[in-house]
């Protein structure tokens, strides 16, 4: 699946390493990390307090473009995660 415009804009203002936020009212924890140069990326999240899980890999091709590669689960509910996801505040 090809990775629209503005999940990259969403997925990249997610800060790299761990960090910590909320989408769609549940709290997770994040971890964001680029891999081979920045062509690879890998985002795991874990729902503080809850059972949620998301994890997804992402490609930058020269080809192809951005490819989105979700872990055994369905794109959407990656994309809609990540278009839903607001970091918190450094303090």
């Amino acid at each position: 699946m090809s990775a629209s415009d503005a999940f990259l804009t969403a997925f990249f203002a997610i800060p790299p390493g761990s960090s910590t936020g909320h989408s769609h009212g549940r709290r997770y924890v994040v971890s964001r990390i680029e891999l081979a140069g920045g062509r690879s990326h890998k985002l795991v999240a874990h729902e503080l307090g809850g059972g949620d899980y998301i994890s997804l890999n992402l490609y930058l091709t020269r080809n192809s473009g951005a490819l989105l590669r979700p872990c055994e689960m369905p794109a959407e509910k990656v994309v809609e995660f990540v278009l839903g996801f607001v970091p918190d505040p450094h303090r």
